[in-house]
């Protein structure tokens, strides 16, 4: 996997090169272990920037695949949005079709009242009619009545005595004929009147034909349009459920594609981890790399910090409990949101006397700041603490104090209790340009309890 800045020399090529004679054996001995420790060293070195290339390239690996896990995700959340928005479409559909059948119906109804209503006119002028004849009849049989009530009379009369019994028969039907002649005369007016009535309406109806045919033909253009409305949803319906069902099994594969790139990602976190274990062996196993001088910097601030921390414990200037407080209470107002704790003040009081100073000792570094075990910054270096204005943009970007760094990198610079961590990341600068960066930290123990770790982050 490695490759050396030289190449190892075989057996064969050493003896080759070795100086003959009776005297070479001597020279020969004491210049080889110098020669075999030169190589050695020159191996190591070159292990030692293999390591720190490979560091850099599975930093870039890793960020990659976060970026392409992140726009998977977001994929599988926007096409889980859009199978929902769909769904309530084809629920939406169906109730419009719904609705639309039943207008409908009312609109099939209210045609066949209307035309109940003109069959039922006629009817009545038909029967009223029947009516008016049938009044005129009874008259004819009323006065008839009279006239044979009349002629019964005269003939009692003539009859004397012996027809009195009839002539008071006779006067009964000849009144009872007067009074139904005079109820027949009674109903021809009624109805005389109304049928001049619906006579005019008759007039009015035949005046306004246009207009009850256009009526019609509402009534009847809706029915349609409503019978199209109807057809119109169920198609709707259709075609909403083919497209839900292809957006359900893209959302099924996209899923499936952002699970098998998350587990990629595990992978790749493996592989950064020991590209990270190899730069921390070779600097363990006491080769030289750019490292080094760092590492050491890094610890010596790391032990100070832990003194300043337990001198404010014996001055009183904070409790134990203070200082490894995790109530960690948002501040108002603030975007990117910000907490503060019961340590917090008393951070910015001592830490900026070891953490600007260590943004001197490279011209790589960029940050330099203690966290502790659960990611939150209290105190960062100047150029990154001011106060926050209205751009959240801007103050991602220069007020990262009392932020909490929860992330992969964070996290393992705070738990961390080996003498050194060593991590590679790839930092976002906006605008699609990234530096791969060195995160290197060492705990802070404050009487003997692990408080966090000091972070020095600085370009490859």
């Amino acid at each position: 996997m490695f490759t050396t800045r030289r190449r190892a020399q075989t057996p064969g090529s050493e003896a080759a090169r070795a100086p003959s004679g009776p005297g070479a054996s001597a020279g020969t001995g004491a210049s080889r272990p110098a020669a075999v420790a030169g190589r050695s060293g020159d191996v190591f070195e070159g292990i030692a920037l293999q390591a720190s290339g490979l560091g850099r390239e599975a930093a870039e690996v890793n960020g990659v695949l976060e970026e392409i896990a992140c726009g998977a995700a977001a994929q599988a959340q926007t096409l889980d949005g859009a199978m929902q928005t769909i769904a309530t479409m084809v629920d939406s559909n169906r109730r419009i079709g719904d609705a639309s059948r039943t207008g409908q119906q009312c609109l099939v109804e209210a045609h066949a009242a209307v035309a109940k209503v003109v069959a039922g006119f006629g009817e009545t002028t038909d029967t009223l009619s029947q009516v008016t004849s049938s009044a005129r009849e009874i008259t004819q049989i009323a006065l008839q009545t009279r006239l044979v009530a009349f002629n019964a009379s005269v003939e009692a009369k003539r009859a004397g005595e012996a027809g009195r019994g009839f002539s008071v028969v006779a006067e009964a039907v000849k009144d009872l004929a007067a009074r139904v002649e005079d109820a027949s005369r009674q109903i021809m007016q009624t109805v005389s009147m109304l049928d001049a009535r619906l006579t005019e309406l008759s007039r009015e109806i035949d005046d306004d034909a246009k207009r009850e045919g256009s009526f019609r033909a509402a009534l009847a253009r809706s029915e349609a349009q409503a019978g199209e409305v109807v057809q119109a949803a169920v198609r709707n319906v259709r075609c909403c459920e083919e497209v839900l069902e292809s957006v359900r099994r893209l959302a099924a594969d996209s899923h499936a594609s952002a699970d098998a790139i998350a587990g990629t990602r595990r992978k790749a976190e493996k592989f950064l981890e020991l590209s990270e274990s190899l730069i921390e062996l070779t600097v363990e196993s006491g080769i030289q790399t750019e490292d080094t001088p760092l590492i050491e910097k890094v610890t010596d601030a790391a032990a100070r910090v832990s003194r300043l921390f337990e001198e404010a414990l014996d001055s009183g200037a904070i409790t134990m409990a203070d200082l490894f407080d995790e109530n960690y209470v948002p501040v108002p107002g603030t975007n990117p949101q910000q907490y503060t704790t019961r340590f917090t003040a008393l951070a910015d009081r001592l830490l900026p006397q070891v953490q600007e100073p260590m943004l001197k000792c490279s011209p790589k570094a960029s940050l330099c700041a203690a966290v502790d075990r659960n990611g939150y910054l209290p105190t960062h270096n100047t150029r990154y603490s001011r106060p926050q204005g209205p751009d959240p943009i801007w103050n991602a970007a220069h007020c990262r104090n009392r932020r909490m760094f929860n992330d992969r990198t964070g996290l393992a610079a705070g738990r961390s209790r080996r003498r050194f961590l060593l991590q590679t990341y790839r930092r976002d600068m906006g605008g699609g340009q990234f530096v791969y960066m060195k995160d290197l930290s060492a705990p802070i123990l404050v009487r003997g309890r692990h408080w966090g770790g000091l972070r020095l982050a600085y370009q490859f």
